[in-house]
C-alpha cells in the first residue's frame, strides 16, 4: 500500500512538471533531476519561507560562496580523510551497494554461503567492504595536478567557515550571530534512490550559528526547537509525520558532538530531511590551522580571544520538497459536473506554499465577453498573487487539473459576472463556492493567504 503511494505520488510529480529525469532523451543519468515550472517555483517558495524566518533574527547573514574548492579546503574540513560510505560490490552483476544499506536489508535477505555474503539481487559473491570518498574530484585550470585538484562541494558550510572573519568585520558581528547560505552541493552517492531523495546534486540551506563555547548546549537546544517547529507552522507539515532523531555516538559526524535530525515519515520509510549538529570549534580550528589565518574573536566580555562553538541546522531542498509531495498528496471523491461522485487527486499545500494560487476560468472559451472579462481579472490579480489562465476543457476538467496541482482557489467568470461583477471563487479542499464582488476579490484573497 505504501509503495503504491510513492509510485503515484513520483507519477504525479513527472506528469504535472514538477519533476523530469534529467537526459531523459539520452537515456538518463542516476541520480540527477530536472525540475520543472512547478517545482522550480515550489522549490523557491521553500527556500523563500526558510529565509522569511531566518532574516527576521537581526544576527543572521547570508553568504554565496563557489561550489568548487581546492583540494587544500577539504584536507582542513576533514572530508578527504572522514567523508565516505562502506561500498560493497557484487563480483558477479557488479551491482554497487552502501554496507550499511545491505545490513538494513534494503536490498532484501543476505544469504551466506562457505562463509562468504551473497548478492541479494543475483546470489553472486559480495566483495569485502571499502571506503568509497563521495567527492567529486576535478582540476581548475590546464594542468591536472595536485596542486590544482579541487572538488566539487559535499556541503555548504566551509564556504562559511572561511568567510567567519570577512562576516565579523563587514557586518560588525557579536556573538552570538549565524551565516547562512543556500546553494548546490554534490555526493558521488554509491546508490541513489527513492527518486529525489538520495540524489547525486542537490540544494543545500545551511546557517553556522557561531556562539560562545559555554553556550553551545543552549543554542543547540534552540535550533532543533525552532527548525522542528518551522516544517509544522511555515511549510503545514503534519506534526505526526515528523520525527526527532537523536543521532546516537556511532552516527555523529567527525566533526560533531551531537546532533537530532529531522525525519519525514516517508511511504519508504522514516528518513533524514535536516539535521541540526553541534560542530564545536572542530571547524574554525582546523582551517586556522593549515591557512595559518587568525579566526578568532575577541570577546568584549571576558577580553580575551576565544574559537566560538558552531551550531549547524543543515536542511536539504530537495527531501523539503519531496516530503511536501507526500504531506499534500490526497485522494477523495468530489461531485462532477452532473453531481455524480467521481475520484479526484489532490495536493493539499497550504495556500503561501502553492505554486499556482490562483486559477482563473472563463465559464465558455467561445463567449469573447466572457473570455475578455476573465483576462481582464488575470490582470487584476497577476500582480499580487501567483496566477494561472485556463480556458480549455469543461470546468469540470479544468477544476481537476488544478486540483493536481495544488491550487487552492479557482475563479469562474460567467454570465453574472456581467451582469453584477461578481465571481465564483471555488474552494480545493471542500469545493465548497462563493460569489465574491471583483472590488473585494484581492482582499478576500490576500486574507486567505496569510501564513
Amino acid at each position: 500500500m505504501k509503495e503504491n503511494k510513492l509510485e503515484k505520488i513520483i507519477n504525479l510529480a513527472e506528469r504535472r512538471g514538477f519533476v523530469f529525469k534529467s537526459y531523459e532523451v539520452y537515456g538518463g543519468l542516476r541520480g540527477f533531476y530536472d525540475f520543472g515550472h512547478l517545482g522550480v517555483i515550489l522549490k523557491n517558495n521553500i527556500k523563500n519561507l526558510w529565509l522569511k524566518d531566518i532574516l527576521s533574527m537581526q544576527n543572521i547573514y547570508l553568504i554565496e560562496t563557489p561550489i568548487i574548492g581546492p583540494r587544500i579546503l577539504y584536507e582542513a574540513s576533514g572530508h578527504i580523510e572522514n567523508f565516505y560510505d562502506r561500498l560493497v560490490e557484487c563480483k558477479s552483476c557488479h551491482n554497487r551497494f552502501r554496507e550499511d544499506h545491505l545490513l538494513k536489508g534494503e536490498y532484501g535477505e543476505i544469504k551466506i554461503k562457505d562463509n562468504k555474503a551473497l548478492c541479494p539481487l543475483c546470489g553472486g559473491e559480495l566483495t569485502e567492504a571499502r571506503n568509497f570518498n563521495l567527492m567529486f574530484k576535478t582540476f581548475v585550470g590546464p594542468v591536472e595536478e595536485l596542486s590544482t585538484e579541487s572538488y566539487l562541494r559535499p556541503e555548504t558550510a566551509q564556504g562559511i567557515f572561511i568567510n567567519f572573519k570577512n562576516i565579523l568585520n563587514s557586518m560588525r558581528a557579536k556573538l552570538p550571530f549565524g551565516i547562512a547560505q543556500i546553494g548546490k552541493s554534490f555526493r558521488n552517492e554509491i546508490t541513489p534512490k527513492n527518486f529525489i531523495f538520495r540524489i547525486r546534486e542537490f540544494e543545500q540551506m545551511e546557517i553556522e550559528f557561531f556562539v560562545r563555547p559555554e553556550e553551545a548546549d543552549k543554542y543547540f537546544e534552540f535550533w532543533v526547537e525552532k527548525r522542528f517547529n518551522w516544517y509544522i507552522n511555515f511549510l503545514g507539515i503534519k506534526k505526526e509525520n515528523l520525527i526527532k532523531h537523536i543521532q546516537t555516538e556511532e552516527e555523529l559526524a567527525h566533526y560533531a558532538k551531537a546532533a537530532v535530525d529531522v525525519y519525514y515519515k516517508f511511504p519508504f520509510g522514516e528518513d533524514e530531511i535536516e539535521g541540526i549538529a553541534n560542530r564545536t570549534d572542530y571547524d574554525l580550528k582546523r582551517h586556522m590551522e593549515y591557512s595559518k589565518e587568525d579566526l578568532t574573536y575577541f570577546d568584549e566580555k571576558t577580553k580575551n580571544k576565544i574559537i566560538p562553538y558552531v551550531i549547524e541546522p543543515s536542511a536539504g531542498v530537495e527531501r523539503i520538497f519531496f516530503a511536501i509531495l507526500c504531506d499534500s498528496y490526497d485522494e477523495d471523491e468530489m461531485p462532477n459536473e452532473k453531481g455524480k461522485l467521481e475520484k479526484r487527486i489532490v495536493l493539499r499545500f497550504k495556500p503561501w506554499l502553492a505554486p499556482i494560487q490562483v486559477a482563473i476560468f472563463p465559464l465558455l472559451s467561445n463567449r469573447e465577453n466572457l473570455v475578455k472579462k476573465a483576462k481582464e481579472v488575470y490582470e487584476l490579480l497577476k500582480n499580487d498573487f501567483r496566477v494561472y489562465y485556463d480556458e480549455s476543457g469543461s470546468i469540470g476538467r479544468r477544476y481537476r487539473r488544478q486540483d493536481e496541482i495544488g491550487t487552492p482557489y479557482c475563479i469562474t467568470i460567467d454570465f453574472q459576472t456581467l451582469e453584477d461583477n461578481t465571481v465564483t471563487v471555488r474552494d480545493r479542499d471542500t469545493g465548497n463556492q462563493e460569489r465574491i464582488n471583483l472590488e473585494e476579490i484581492n482582499d478576500y484573497l490576500k486574507d486567505k493567504f496569510k501564513l
